[in-house]
Protein backbone atom coordinates (compact mmCIF):
# COMPACT_ATOMS: atom_id res chain seq x y z
CA UNK A 1 0.00 0.00 0.00
CA UNK A 2 1.01 3.56 -0.52
CA UNK A 3 2.13 6.16 1.67
CA UNK A 4 0.40 9.36 2.52
CA UNK A 5 1.28 12.85 2.86
CA UNK A 6 -0.93 15.45 4.97
CA UNK A 7 -0.34 19.03 6.22
CA UNK A 8 -0.76 19.55 9.61
CA UNK A 9 -0.66 23.14 9.44
CA UNK A 10 -3.85 22.67 7.48
CA UNK A 11 -6.02 20.47 8.85
CA UNK A 12 -9.91 20.38 9.87
CA UNK A 13 -11.14 21.52 13.53
CA UNK A 14 -11.28 18.42 15.24
CA UNK A 15 -14.44 20.11 17.73
CA UNK A 16 -17.03 19.31 15.02
CA UNK A 17 -15.97 15.67 14.61
CA UNK A 18 -16.36 15.32 18.47
CA UNK A 19 -19.62 17.10 18.30
CA UNK A 20 -20.91 14.79 15.68
CA UNK A 21 -24.09 13.26 17.10
CA UNK A 22 -23.30 9.88 15.79
CA UNK A 23 -20.27 10.26 18.52
CA UNK A 24 -22.71 10.28 21.59
CA UNK A 25 -21.61 8.50 24.34
CA UNK A 26 -18.16 8.13 23.01
CA UNK A 27 -14.93 9.44 24.17
CA UNK A 28 -11.18 10.16 22.40
CA UNK A 29 -8.81 10.23 24.73
CA UNK A 30 -5.14 9.86 24.65
CA UNK A 31 -4.75 6.32 26.14
CA UNK A 32 -2.90 5.50 29.24
CA UNK A 33 0.28 3.26 30.19
CA UNK A 34 -1.78 0.68 32.67
CA UNK A 35 -4.30 0.18 29.66
CA UNK A 36 -1.24 -1.08 27.55
CA UNK A 37 -2.04 -4.80 27.98
CA UNK A 38 -6.08 -3.64 26.68
CA UNK A 39 -5.18 -1.81 23.76
CA UNK A 40 -2.88 -4.79 22.21
CA UNK A 41 -4.65 -6.95 23.44
CA UNK A 42 -7.59 -5.67 21.73
CA UNK A 43 -5.67 -4.33 18.41
CA UNK A 44 -4.16 -8.12 18.01
CA UNK A 45 -8.03 -9.77 18.73
CA UNK A 46 -10.00 -7.48 16.91
CA UNK A 47 -7.33 -6.98 13.81
CA UNK A 48 -5.53 -10.85 13.57
CA UNK A 49 -2.89 -8.19 13.83
CA UNK A 50 0.39 -8.42 15.96
CA UNK A 51 2.28 -6.11 14.08
CA UNK A 52 -0.43 -3.98 15.26
CA UNK A 53 -0.30 -4.52 18.45
CA UNK A 54 3.44 -3.95 18.72
CA UNK A 55 2.75 -0.89 17.11
CA UNK A 56 -0.17 0.29 19.39
CA UNK A 57 2.14 -0.69 22.38
CA UNK A 58 4.90 1.52 21.08
CA UNK A 59 2.95 4.57 21.20
CA UNK A 60 1.95 4.32 24.44
CA UNK A 61 5.03 3.99 25.84
CA UNK A 62 6.02 7.28 24.29
CA UNK A 63 5.53 10.32 26.70
CA UNK A 64 3.18 11.80 26.17
CA UNK A 65 1.71 8.53 24.54
CA UNK A 66 0.91 8.78 21.37
CA UNK A 67 -2.23 6.12 21.02
CA UNK A 68 -5.86 7.52 21.36
CA UNK A 69 -8.71 5.73 21.96
CA UNK A 70 -12.24 5.38 21.97
CA UNK A 71 -13.97 4.74 24.35
CA UNK A 72 -18.01 3.87 24.83
CA UNK A 73 -19.93 2.21 28.09
CA UNK A 74 -16.36 1.73 29.45
CA UNK A 75 -14.85 -0.30 26.76
CA UNK A 76 -12.85 0.04 23.81
CA UNK A 77 -14.56 0.52 20.37
CA UNK A 78 -11.26 2.11 18.50
CA UNK A 79 -7.49 3.19 18.24
CA UNK A 80 -5.30 5.72 16.59
CA UNK A 81 -1.46 5.90 17.08
CA UNK A 82 0.90 7.61 15.77
CA UNK A 83 5.13 7.69 16.02
CA UNK A 84 5.14 3.62 16.21
CA UNK A 85 7.24 2.51 13.62
CA UNK A 86 8.78 5.68 12.95
CA UNK A 87 8.41 9.38 14.12
CA UNK A 88 6.43 11.21 11.65
CA UNK A 89 4.06 8.41 10.92
CA UNK A 90 0.58 8.37 11.31
CA UNK A 91 -0.95 4.34 12.13
CA UNK A 92 -2.48 1.88 12.84
CA UNK A 93 -5.91 2.63 13.62
CA UNK A 94 -8.65 0.74 13.84
CA UNK A 95 -12.78 1.20 15.11
CA UNK A 96 -14.75 -2.09 15.84
CA UNK A 97 -16.92 -3.21 13.06
CA UNK A 98 -19.93 -2.68 15.32
CA UNK A 99 -18.61 1.09 15.56
CA UNK A 100 -18.29 1.66 12.67
CA UNK A 101 -19.48 4.28 10.16
CA UNK A 102 -20.06 6.49 13.42
CA UNK A 103 -17.18 9.13 12.61
CA UNK A 104 -14.89 7.48 15.02
CA UNK A 105 -12.23 7.05 12.96
CA UNK A 106 -12.58 10.81 11.81
CA UNK A 107 -11.95 11.74 15.35
CA UNK A 108 -9.18 9.56 16.28
CA UNK A 109 -7.22 10.67 12.71
CA UNK A 110 -7.62 14.45 13.74
CA UNK A 111 -7.11 13.73 17.41
CA UNK A 112 -4.02 12.48 16.42
CA UNK A 113 -2.88 14.83 13.86
CA UNK A 114 -3.62 17.63 15.71
CA UNK A 115 -1.47 16.28 18.53
CA UNK A 116 1.28 15.49 15.83
CA UNK A 117 0.93 19.48 15.74
CA UNK A 118 0.89 20.03 18.77
CA UNK A 119 4.24 18.00 19.36
CA UNK A 120 5.87 20.52 16.49
CA UNK A 121 5.50 18.68 13.55
CA UNK A 122 4.66 20.40 10.08
CA UNK A 123 3.77 17.12 7.74
CA UNK A 124 2.69 13.54 8.91
CA UNK A 125 2.89 10.24 6.78
CA UNK A 126 0.05 7.90 6.77
CA UNK A 127 2.13 4.75 6.47
CA UNK A 128 0.10 2.31 4.35
CA UNK A 129 -2.50 4.06 4.11
CA UNK A 130 -5.74 1.78 2.92
CA UNK A 131 -8.87 3.75 2.99
CA UNK A 132 -7.09 6.46 0.55
CA UNK A 133 -10.02 7.93 -0.15
CA UNK A 134 -11.25 8.21 3.34
CA UNK A 135 -7.91 10.21 3.99
CA UNK A 136 -7.96 12.16 1.12
CA UNK A 137 -11.51 13.82 1.87
CA UNK A 138 -10.72 14.56 5.73
CA UNK A 139 -7.54 15.77 5.96
CA UNK A 140 -6.58 16.42 2.28
CA UNK A 141 -4.10 13.36 2.10
CA UNK A 142 -2.12 13.05 -0.89
CA UNK A 143 -0.15 9.87 -2.68
CA UNK A 144 3.57 9.29 -1.96
CA UNK A 145 4.89 8.37 -5.19
CA UNK A 146 7.26 5.06 -5.01
CA UNK A 147 6.55 4.40 -1.31
CA UNK A 148 5.46 1.02 -1.41
CA UNK A 149 7.04 -1.05 0.53
CA UNK A 150 8.49 2.45 2.21
CA UNK A 151 9.45 1.86 6.04
CA UNK A 152 8.08 -1.79 5.86
CA UNK A 153 10.47 -3.18 3.17
CA UNK A 154 12.03 -6.43 4.70
CA UNK A 155 9.62 -7.16 7.73
CA UNK A 156 9.71 -9.68 10.00
CA UNK A 157 6.59 -12.07 10.48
Amino acid sequence: MTDMLVKLYALPDLAPALADPRMAGVTIRRALVPEKHVVTAWARATFDSPGWASECEAAILRQPPACFVAVEHEALIGFGCYDATSRGVFGPTGVGEAARKRGIGTALLLACLHDMRAQGYAYAIIGWAGPQDFYARIVGATPIPDSEPGLYAGLLR
